[in-house]
């Protein structure tokens, strides 16, 4: 998902100081096994700023990725943002999502006494000098003070630990709760006690859309503070114990320890401040800030640990793992301790029996990142599909497109949750109500005026049904979503007449095709044809032209076959990185995702493999600004990932992968089935297959079924520097007629 124009650009100024990559950590259960450090090979650095070629296209390049402390799907992100470091530590950030957001309750730690009311926290600039930037662990010097800022997280909490300079005799800590990365209106704060505070204040907006949620929080430090009070606006309030509204907090002044060191923490909810004390207790109630630490970075260590890439390059390595630490970043778990959490009816509820997720961007990630979590952690994966579900029944009974805490968002288009749950169920996860979802399912594509919030699942729904076309672009998600829904009601429930009828709906992407011109276009109600680039959007006629992923052999052949799609695809991929109305290619744009493996299906696999190749070296680097588009909450690390091991879920709701050639030598992915597939023989440098094995026995064809590797097993490739042009080109890969 990318941003509107004319956000304004706010950059993060940052000095990255050289990555520690570790190869030992942790132990695991058995003592005689010593586990890789996968957490300290992730560079949270990756992707925080933009390419710096101009505004907009500095947005359409940015990663929008934090720098600072997760845990694996988890509550708290604390962090500095992208959107604006110098208000200090926030609570809560979204991974990649292009347009501010939260940022909620920074805090920001100063020498000496409070003078000058902090009003909206920039007044000091720190300048942030990255100390370690890795999963589950950030450390930063604040260079204008020689302030030493460590943070670290729970699943619901965050921890600072604050180590002042050898010279420094007093401190003092600022929160702001009347704060964001947004405006933010109703807020407040009250200080409970000696070094103790909580409050609660609203989400503020997301791309320009009112959230109107609440967060809570209730935090504490470990020493006890000579002085606190509050501040609002510009004026400090000297002892006072609570305040209230936009630009306000409070602030605690310090006399600093012998050892110069001072600790915060705090918990986080979305139902109550009650709920946000509990857990915190539940989940950190000391003070040693090493454990924590220490339990964070073995949390990552378990998710990172499944896969383990070996034999690449260092730079590979620390992008292939942050990649995939971006992966299991969201969605994000709801529920508090308790198991509250905050419903889409406004309504407490409690899970029972699962964990409740949110922040969902499933235009996004339905592509890439949701089958890579399914096979990977295919229960935490079928808690979520259970929280979508519940959604919808707690909405309106449709499904969303984009939620944030308990909000429909209504962003993108689409009808992309349902390709989300069939995705989830084909790739592994099979806990939730299936019957459930196929229904909510079925409303949304049968039923206009279904919705969410207020939300429609599927907009024009009623020119669809009656023409056999919507605008162009959400036409063919629609088409996508068909099949999907016709996968998912032939897997999970054995209806073969729901099958049929679906894949017969995916096939409207032919009322779309201009035979003239060989391109697939928008058409006003009346039939007659809009101009190439209408409703196209966030990409071009030449990119969504490619996105039929489930019948691409029928698409070449309309368009004059294999040699001719070939050259076509040539042209769009003459260039890398297009701008939304561009046509070509862009690496940063999910629409576009699937693109490059389409030449397996057009005869020249050969392609694929050099394009994927380029694609990762040109777009993509270890650098700040190494991502080429907004990773979108893990979307576009999933695609990394995916490449890198050298098979694509292309097709929506049919579990299955389009092949490339994966770059480490060796490569084992401990499946959620509780098997072991083992990838051997790939190459950083060698791009082009010549050959392929599964357990032993030659596959020459660019598709492998799910069903072939998901009890485990071996894939053996031969790689050359040379293309060899007959490879893959024997059996075709699937298509959906």
């Amino acid at each position: 998902m990318k941003i509107k124009k004319g956000l304004p650009i706010l950059l993060l100024s940052v000095v990255l100081l050289p990555a520690t990559i570790f190869t030992a950590g942790a132990q695991t259960k058995n003592p005689d096994q010593i586990r890789v450090n996968y957490a300290g090979k992730v560079n949270t650095v990756i992707g925080t700023k933009g390419k710096g070629k101009g505004p907009e296209e500095m947005y359409l390049e940015a990663g929008f990725t934090f720098p600072g402390a997760t845990y694996p799907f988890g509550m708290v992100q604390f962090t500095t943002t992208f959107f604006d470091e110098n208000k200090g530590f926030v609570v809560n950030q979204l991974s990649g999502a292009g347009c501010p957001h939260m940022g909620n309750f920074p805090t920001l730690p100063l020498n000496g006494d409070l003078l000058v009311s902090p009003n909206d926290m920039k007044g000091s600039n720190p300048q942030y000098h990255i100390e370690k930037a890795m999963a589950g662990y950030y450390k930063v010097n604040l260079g204008n003070s020689n302030i030493d800022c460590g943070l670290t997280v729970t699943k619901r909490t965050g921890m600072a630990q604050y180590r002042f300079s050898d010279t420094a005799s007093r401190a003092t800590i600022i929160i702001g709760s009347g704060i964001n990365a947004t405006k933010i209106n109703d807020a407040h704060i009250t200080i409970t006690g000696p070094g103790k505070c909580e409050g609660y204040a609203d989400g503020g907006s997301f791309c320009g859309i009112n959230t109107a949620y609440k967060v809570y929080f209730a935090a504490e430090f470990d020493v006890v503070p000579i002085v606190s009070g509050t501040w609002k606006d510009n004026k400090i309030n000297i002892s006072s114990v609570a305040d209230s509204g936009a630009n306000s907090g409070a602030y605690f002044t310090f006399k600093v320890p012998s050892n110069k060191i001072i600790q915060y923490k705090f918990g986080l909810s979305y139902v109550s401040i009650k709920n946000a004390k509990e857990n915190l207790k539940a989940e950190n109630s000391g003070w040693d800030f090493a454990m924590v630490k220490n339990n964070a970075v073995r949390a990552w260590n378990n998710k990172l640990g499944k896969i383990e890439a070996m034999g690449g390059s260092n730079d590979l390595t620390t992008q292939f793992y942050t990649h995939l630490y971006h992966a299991f970043i969201h969605p994000s778990i709801s529920n508090d301790v308790n198991g509250e959490y905050i419903g889409a009816d406004n309504k407490i509820k409690k899970a029972s029996g699962f964990n409740d997720y949110t922040e969902f961007s499933n235009w996004d990630t339905y592509r890439t990142q949701t089958p890579l979590i399914a096979m990977l952690a295919p229960k935490e994966t079928g808690d979520m599909m259970e929280s979508i579900v519940k959604f919808a029944r707690q909405s309106g009974g449709g499904f969303p497109r984009w939620v944030m805490v308990n909000k429909e968002t209504g962003i993108m288009q689409g009808d992309p949750t349902s390709i989300v749950v069939a995705n989830a169920y084909t790739y592994g996860a099979k806990n939730f109500d299936t019957k459930a979802a196929l229904e909510i399912m079925r409303s949304g594509a049968e039923v206009p005026g279904t919705a969410s919030q207020g939300q429609l699942t599927r907009p024009q729904l009623d020119q669809y049904l009656t023409k056999g076309y919507a605008q162009a672009s959400m036409s063919l998600e629609y088409n996508s979503a068909d099949f999907a829904i016709g996968q998912f009601a032939l897997q999970a429930t054995k209806n073969k007449s729901v099958y049929s009828k679906y894949l017969q709906g995916a096939g409207k992407w032919k009322n779309i095709y201009n035979p003239e011109r060989k391109w697939l276009q928008s058409r006003n109600p009346d039939g007659s044809w809009k101009n190439d680039n209408d409703d196209m959007r966030e990409s071009s006629y030449t990119n969504y032209f490619w996105m039929v992923p489930f019948d691409l052999k029928t698409l070449i052949d309309t368009i004059g076959g294999k040699k001719f799609a070939e050259e076509r695809l040539d042209q769009d991929f003459s260039k890398l990185n297009a701008d939304y109305g561009q046509d070509w290619f862009a690496a940063g744009n999910e629409p576009d995702f699937q693109m490059p493996w389409t030449y397996n299906w057009a005869g020249a696999p050969y392609k694929s493999q050099a394009l994927i190749r380029r694609i990762m070296a040109e777009s993509y680097s270890n650098h700040d600004n190494g991502l080429p588009g907004n990773d979108d909450l893990g979307a576009m690390g999933a695609w990394y990932v995916f490449a890198g091991i050298g098979l694509y879920p292309m097709i929506p709701g049919y579990a299955g992968f389009s092949v490339n050639s994966p770059s480490f030598p060796l490569i084992k992915i401990h499946l959620g089935t509780g098997k072991t597939l083992v990838i051997k023989g790939g190459s950083g440098t060698r791009p082009y297959i010549t050959s392929l094995k599964i357990n032993g026995k030659l596959w020459n064809s660019t598709w492998i079924p799910y069903s072939a590797i998901k009890n485990g097993g071996t894939l053996t490739y031969t790689l050359s520097d040379q293309p060899d042009l007959t490879w893959g080109t024997k059996i075709a890969p699937p298509s959906f007629n």
